[in-house]
């Protein structure tokens, strides 16, 4: 059998982003390293461009720092996730192994990675408008950036595991089954991927504190207290 061709790999990854199904299927079996490594220059790629947009309000360096560490994210998180996905896929009944949930868990990141990427112009629109750092306002476009990116980020990794559904009720035995699957999943990637992300901190960064690529002390405090704190600061 021929080894497939980078045009090959840019087919596979329109079917994956639009979710067609017949096309995904074969894609699971693909035990082959090129084609996991152009998911991971698709990551690469995706996040760490919308990266750049998201640390260059705190300064250029912060910037440089962030177009590393959130494709670093990702990577972790697809680590983390790919055991505990896997059991959530056994014990639900979803229809498919722990090496299929592997490649499936790799197939939602590089989706969501090309959606990131593609926020990428969006993002950096909303700097532009975003109060500066040397402002009066400058704790409040720290809170505007925060806020903004969480949706943005957020709706992206809902959208990429959204594409799964439809394979998912492929291979489970029943619609409730699959939707079960895919809100576990959901839940999964939440809980590890914000947790994460407060420890690889910062990606904006404070207009208080110095330009770091990781703070001193990761594990004080947690993600959905910055969060809460943001949204308290634009009411």
């Amino acid at each position: 059998m021929p080894e497939p061709t980078s045009p090959t790999y840019f087919r596979r990854l329109k079917a994956i982003c639009m979710g067609r199904v017949e096309e995904i299927i074969p894609i699971l079996e693909d035990r082959s390293p090129r084609w996991g490594l152009f998911c991971a220059a698709v990551i690469l790629v995706g996040c760490g461009l919308y990266g750049t947009s998201v640390g260059l309000w705190r300064s250029p360096l912060q910037s440089v720092y962030t177009g590393v560490k959130i494709p670093l994210l990702i990577f972790l998180t697809c680590a983390g996730n790919a055991l505990l996905n896997g059991m959530l896929g056994q014990v639900l009944g979803s229809g498919l192994g722990f090496r299929q949930v592997s490649t499936v868990i790799i197939l939602s990141f590089t989706t969501a990675a090309c959606i990131l990427g593609a926020f990428s112009p969006l993002a950096f629109f909303v700097l532009y408008n975003t109060p500066p750092l040397e402002s009066l306002d400058g704790s409040t476009g720290h809170s505007i950036t925060l806020v903004t990116h969480v949706v943005l980020i957020a709706y992206a990794g809902i959208m990429a595991n959204y594409r799964l559904l439809a394979l998912l009720r492929h291979f489970a035995p029943n619609r409730t089954t699959a939707l079960t699957t895919l809100l576990a999943w959901l839940g999964g990637n939440l809980l590890l991927g914000t947790q994460l992300s407060w420890v690889l901190r910062p990606f904006i960064g404070s207009p208080s504190l110095p330009v770091e690529f990781l703070r001193a002390a990761p594990l004080r405090g947690n993600f959905f207290e910055a969060l809460w704190a943001a949204l308290q600061n634009l009411s």
